[in-house]
């Protein structure tokens, strides 16, 4: 479905060394091997991604990557989020403006693949209506992936993201985003039991020129009081296609949960 090796997508994975919670979590190695290389190796098992390029500012991250058979690129220190050094680092890889691509965090060693596929199909999604007829595909200018939430302290936590769709397609299992929130929503007022809830897979895919036109973009009071980047896409009213797909991995942001991802991973080798 995706086509030949050149109409794939490039995954490029932002990874810095600086953490407030979980310094220099990018080379943790109990497993044997960096996190961030983990994630290249799932990145690489997705059949949308032609090429795995991790984004750095650090020589550590890049020789350890490198010595993993992965491509890495040398980013600037004064990058704040990243989106910015992914701007950078398809300008350094000189990407096309129609090349799509995969925004993965550099701490997700258990993203599935499949979840990144989703994401890919969702970018190549046409619309009834192009969200930029002058300068953009009669597509998505963003593209994510949501999954159904499990339980009453998910949908609670403000940590989890909430993602609100409009009608999902149900062949393809996309659709369009209306708004994603740490709250609780969408509210059902009567208990009618109707609603269902997803989570926000933070994953992203999106050709260069989408990339390039959201660094245009001033931040919006809505991104800024739920803290939520995508939200400045909305705010400037780009539409964002949602793929609906099974996911149960979780960021890590601590050390316990490196403890428990690194027992995790030691089980399914022994």
């Amino acid at each position: 479905m995706f086509g030949s090796k050149d109409h794939r997508a490039v995954a490029i994975i932002p990874a810095r060394l600086g953490s407030t919670r979980f310094p220099h979590k990018a080379l943790a190695d109990d497993t044997g091997k960096p996190m961030v290389v983990h994630v290249c190796e799932q990145a690489s098992k997705a059949e949308s991604v032609n090429r795995v390029v991790v984004a750095t500012d650090s020589e550590e991250i890049q020789s350890a990557v490198k010595a993993h058979g992965f491509d890495a690129v040398m980013t600037s220190v004064e990058h704040t989020n990243g989106t910015s050094r992914l701007a950078e680092a398809a300008e350094i890889l000189k990407l096309k403006q129609h090349q799509i691509i995969i925004n993965i965090q550099g701490d997700e060693p258990e993203i599935e693949p499949s979840v990144i596929d989703g994401a890919a199909t969702a970018s190549m999604v046409e619309r009834v209506q192009p969200w930029c007829p002058e300068h953009g595909p009669a597509g998505f200018a963003v593209s994510t992936v949501a999954t159904p939430l499990t339980s009453v302290n998910e949908l609670e936590n403000p940590n989890i993201v909430k993602a609100v769709l409009g009608q999902i397609d149900q062949d393809s299992m996309i659709a369009q985003a209306l708004y994603f929130s740490r709250a609780s929503i969408p509210f059902d007022r009567d208990s009618t039991g109707r609603p269902t809830y997803y989570r926000h897979v933070g994953i992203y895919a999106y050709p260069v020129s989408s990339l390039n036109a959201y660094m245009t973009l001033k931040p919006t009071p809505l991104e800024q009081s739920e803290s939520l980047e995508q939200l400045r896409w909305l705010e400037h009213g780009y539409p964002i296609g949602v793929a609906i797909r099974e996911s149960h991995h979780t960021g890590i942001d601590t050390p316990e949960q490196y403890r428990s991802f690194v027992e995790r991973f030691k089980a399914t080798k022994s």
